[in-house]
């Protein structure tokens, strides 16, 4: 299926307070009008694209200096393409050129003469440059992707040859900051070149990255190892400490320093297992074993001051060249690029957290510093750039109401600047904890129970102010070693808490330590995967210094987790989404961070399963890394859109449809692939079932910043207010996109969030996609601010992110197959299971056994498909079966919605035997289940109910479906 093009903009919008704000961009107020010659270079013997523009630069100089470019200054990209504003005199159309270069990098290039190149010039043909103009006029719809390549070489050429390059950034080490463990960073722009309606637009950002810091390379050994000074190294170093200095330092370029002027580099291969005193090499003279540390003291004169290090292996790993630790530098400009630890990432925000004045100021003098002025370049293809920053329309929306329980002393709020709190408020919808536990991960001294049970008091007391209601005040609290079995201490957790309150436990409070993610992971896997039970985790440091707001915002997360709604907006406000049936996604797809053991990448699907657009259940997917594209998108839109009709009593005849982490490059393709796996889902359901798509891409990693030019146009932060949304000036020529800051600036400068309308059958006019857009981020339920991305879309990248936890081991998604992977989930005893079963049938809607509690728990909350497992009590799948067979990761996270037992979507009938439920018909399943079987699901919720707008009747309760908050 071919999607038509993508939609163009529709009327401007004309919704809110009309103001004007700087942006971050400035005007090309002169293109080129004759054609642009098109040249490929080809370099002979191929070399990095650094040492590429460095002989290009030589041949460039020297060709410049004898006329043999008859005066013609040409650009280059660093790589292959070659771009003049007039014919290079060739003969023919290729010419030979050859060069004698001298490496900076060879110690011995004096002595064994200069290396030799050859650079081949081949004419590629002429860029007609009218066709950018239509372009920008509106009246073509076709990019000129090769004009705006030259104009971006070109843009780009002088900083190239002034600052060291990274993607679209140049970085210079003036000003460089050091951070944590042998890091420093360095400050410099991003630039880039946009087309905007009647003319191009250089969108220019400061920005800062990680590089190693040069010096000493047992200085940088100190730091990653957290040694106050070089000093501290003179003791051994364990097993443990040689291990993170060999992931750190592979691949790292160093210099030595023990052959006077040779100053000769290696890259670091891996380190050795043994010192310098135990690491031995036949020596060439007499073929007998030397130690690394008497051969330097013998041969160098320079007995080692930290014999005990290990050594470098550098070069050729087969080779075998040891190096000493200490006789080597680091060689400057190395960026850093694995993931900062959690030290590094807080002083890089500390370093890059700007307000927005002092932003504007550095962006407006990163104009000059880039020497964009008088640039010999820009003379010759008589290109001019604006100094000034950009002054665009916007306008302000106005912030919806939200609703609150009626019972509240202020049932509705406005918000103003974004933010409002839960005083004098109660959640719309507010469960009733019956059954829970509290673990503390460390010890009574640690955490006295004095304290735990101060904090507990506070968190009840505010819970039932906020309309939570809690049963059982007073829960069993135990200790756990936070290094320990985190998997039995859940369990036991869930067990004491059944045994206390004689009821299927319903939550654990998690008290850690500290924010470290390892064990935050372990027990989210366990609770998802292997459990089925909601975990609240609470860092030690907050128990302590206990506040009520804290307490409000825990309530807000564990109300969402057990079934509960929070707030909502009347339908008057969401009319797209209450006028018909109508079902939000966001979908997501989230890749390995650089240098893990993952070759996998997770898709996540989250869908709206209610008229208040509150409550969103979810799918997951493993599929290929590094591929954007989500490959089952099908059988999670059809998941997705079953669970909607059985929890609200109506087909969607409209899907709004967000799409996080595309770039532009990729829009075509991905929108034509997940269009039709889309149209795919729903035929599958129905073959007349046909609803209407808007598909939208939703971007945050782009460099666009707007400055507020009134004091009343802006928040207390100096940052634009929530609400402003940007569709001209510095938007697509022709397409339907808007800029829009729906948050508020808390530190540093806001950045807005872009919305790309690539597919849109509902028709949507500029105020009604802004308006929802906007409104929707009023009802992100964990928070009572407004947030910066449209809660489907942030929600996708919450259960993708949640996902990399669902297993143990850095590298648990190595090896699997895209769909029909397989992965043993538990090692829980007999014991263990024998136990949870006496927790006996006194639970609400009476208790499945061993089964149901544990077996069946793990594979409903997280959507595992058991093979295999054979029937235990009651009907329901044998525990022992469950848990010791090999679980499928095809629906991984499909059952958020069929979560506990008998709370499924249909998926357990009131006795706990299975049905079919949500997966047991290809089509809308019209049967009745747990809804019409009149079971009360755990966590429901009870008394002073709000009885808001639903589609038709109820075929069952959704419980749980936000497992992933």
């Amino acid at each position: 299926m071919e999607p038509p093009a993508f939609p163009v903009r529709p009327p401007l919008g004309k919704s809110g307070r009309s103001i004007q704000v700087r942006a971050n961009f400035f005007p090309v107020q002169s293109l080129p009008q004759r054609p642009i010659h098109h040249y490929e270079v080809i370099i002979t013997p191929e070399v990095p694209p650094a040492k590429n523009r460095r002989v290009y630069q030589l041949w460039e100089d020297e060709a410049l200096l004898s006329g043999e470019l008859g005066g013609v200054r040409p650009v280059f990209d660093g790589r292959k393409n070659v771009y003049s504003a007039r014919p290079l005199p060739l003969v023919g159309d290729a010419s030979d050129f050859s060069i004698d270069y001298f490496d900076n990098d060879d110690p011995f290039a004096q002595k064994n003469g200069p290396k030799k190149f050859t650079l081949a010039l081949i004419k590629v043909g002429e860029i007609n440059m009218q066709r950018l103009g239509l372009f920008l006029e509106g009246r073509s719809n076709e990019a000129p992707l090769d004009a705006i390549q030259a104009l971006d070489i070109l843009l780009r050429h002088r900083p190239s040859l002034m600052y060291t390059t990274v993607g679209r950034c140049f970085y210079t080490p003036d000003s460089a900051a050091a951070i944590a463990n042998g890091a420093q960073l360095w400050q410099g722009f991003h630039q880039s070149i946009r087309p905007t309606r009647g003319q191009m637009m250089i969108n220019l950002d400061v920005s800062a990255t990680a590089f190693f810091q040069p010096g000493p390379l047992v200085e940088m050994v100190a730091k990653i190892l957290n040694r106050n000074s070089v000093n501290d190294l003179r003791a051994p170093i364990t097993e443990k400490d040689r291990t993170k200095l060999d992931k750190t330092l592979k691949g790292l370029k160093v210099a030595v320093t023990h052959r006077g002027q040779i100053r000769r580099k290696y890259r670091i291969a891996r380190i050795t297992s043994t010192p310098a005193t135990r690491t031995v090499f036949p020596l060439a003279s007499t073929g007998q074993e030397e130690s690394v540390a008497n051969y330097f003291a013998g041969k160098y004169n320079a007995p080692l001051y930290f014999p005990h290090l290990p050594c470098l292996i550098v070069g050729d790993p087969a080779k075998l060249v040891y190096l000493p630790m200490e006789v080597c530098e680091v060689v400057p400009g190395q960026r850093h690029l694995r993931k900062l630890n959690e030290r590094q990432t807080a002083e890089m925000i500390k370093f890059t957290c700007q307000p927005p004045h002092v932003r504007s100021n550095k962006i407006s003098a990163g104009i000059t510093i880039l020497q964009q002025r008088d640039n010999e370049y820009l003379n010759e293809f008589n290109v001019s750039i604006g100094h000034e920053m950009a002054i665009v329309n916007s306008r302000i929306l106005p912030a919806p109401a939200i609703s609150y329980h009626p019972a509240s002393k202020e049932p509705v709020i406005t918000p103003r600047e974004g933010a409002w709190n839960l005083r004098d408020k109660m959640v719309a919808q507010g469960v009733t904890i019956r059954s829970w536990s509290v673990v503390a991960f460390g010890t009574d001294h640690d955490y006295p129970v004095s304290t735990i049970q101060k904090f507990i008091t506070l968190l009840v007391q505010t819970c039932e102010e906020c309309g939570v209601f809690v049963q059982n005040r007073q829960p069993p609290i135990s200790y756990a070693n936070p290094h320990g079995n985190v998997e039995k201490t859940l369990i036991d957790a869930y067990m004491v808490a059944g045994n206390s309150f004689q009821e299927r436990p319903q939550l654990v409070v998690c008290i850690l330590p500290n924010t470290g993610v390892p064990l935050y992971a372990e027990i989210k896997r366990v609770s998802d995967t292997v459990i089925g039970l909601a975990t609240q985790c609470i860092q030690a440091k907050h128990m302590f210094a206990a506040k009520r707001q804290y307490c409000a915002n825990v309530c807000l997360k564990m109300n969402v987790k057990l079934g509960g709604m929070n707030s909502f907006l009347s339908n008057a406000q969401l009319p797209f989404v209450s006028e018909r049936p109508t079902i939000i996604f966001g979908a997501d797809v989230t890749h390995p961070a650089p240098g893990s053991a993952s070759t996998q990448s997770i898709a996540a699907l989250v869908g709206s399963m209610d008229a208040q657009c509150s409550r969103y259940a979810a799918a997951i997917r493993v599929q290929k890394g590094r591929q954007e594209m989500i490959q089952d998108l099908s059988s999670m839109v059809v998941e997705l859109l079953k669970t909607f009709y059985q929890t609200c009593g109506a087909k969607p005849e409209r899907i709004c449809f967000f799409r996080d982490g595309i770039s532009e490059g990729q829009f075509s393709e991905v929108l034509k692939a997940e269009i039709e796996a889309i149209r795919i889902a729903c035929a599958t359901l129905e073959a007349s079932y046909s609803p209407t798509v808007t598909y939208v891409v939703v971007q945050k990693r782009h460099h666009a910043r707007f400055f507020p030019i009134r004091k009343e146009d802006s928040d207390k932060s100096g940052n634009v207010l929530p609400g402003t949304v940007v569709e001209t000036g510095v938007t697509h020529p022709s397409e339907f996109d808007f800029y829009l800051c729906s948050h508020p600036g808390l530190q540093g400068t806001s950045k807005p969030t872009h919305y790309h309308v690539l597919y849109d059958e509902n028709r949507f006019t500029s105020d009604s996609l802004q308006e929802l857009t906007y409104r929707l981020c009023y009802l992100y339920c964990r928070a009572t601010r407004s947030v910066s991305v449209v809660p489907p879309a942030y929600y996708a990248h919450l259960v993708a992110a949640r996902a990399r936890f669902h297993a143990t081991g850095d590298g648990w998604l190595e090896g699997f197959s895209d769909f029909g992977s397989v992965m043993n989930m538990s090692n829980m005893s007999s014991a263990s299971i024998a136990s949870v079963a006496s927790l006996g049938g006194n639970s609400v809607g009476g208790m499945v056994g061993a089964a149901g509690a544990v077996g069946g728990l793990a594979s409903q909350m997280s959507g595992l498909s058991v093979d295999g497992a054979p029937p235990g009590l009651d009907g329901s799948r044998g525990a022992a079966g469950v848990l010791n067979k090999r679980m499928s990761m095809t629906n991984l996270a499909a059952g958020p919605v069929r979560t506990l037992g008998n709370r499924a979507s249909g998926f357990f009938n009131g006795n706990g035997a299975v049905s079919n439920g949500l997966g047991g018909s290809v089509g809308f399943n019209k049967g009745s289940s747990v809804g019409a079987a009149g079971v009360v699901p755990e966590g429901s919720v009870e008394g002073g109910v709000v009885r808001v707008m639903n589609y038709g009747v109820v075929k069952s309760e959704l419980a749980n479906v936000m497992w992933y908050m």
